[in-house]
């Protein structure tokens, strides 16, 4: 049996308005998510794009291949402001 390839894909995670994430693939459109907390999502939407992917390939479909353009980053900043 061959080695299984592996994939990476872009997630998206926000807040939702109503509470809780909602969670998003880009490469796959359509694959998205919501649930109460960030473990829930992220399983969910894992357990989705597993599927997705093991769909097309039972169908002989190309698996997606996502398109990076440029890189950002995110990250929290936290300043003191001081009074002058």
């Amino acid at each position: 049996m061959p080695p299984m390839e592996v994939r990476q894909y872009t997630v998206k995670i926000q807040p939702a308005a109503e509470g809780g994430y909602w969670a998003e693939v880009p490469a796959l459109p359509g694959c998205f998510a919501q649930a109460q907390t960030l473990e829930e999502v992220t399983a969910t939407l894992r357990q989705l794009v597993e599927g997705r992917l093991a769909d097309l390939m039972r169908r002989g479909e190309t698996l997606p291949v996502e398109k990076r353009t440029r890189r950002t980053y995110s990250f929290p900043l936290i300043v003191r402001p001081k009074l002058r």
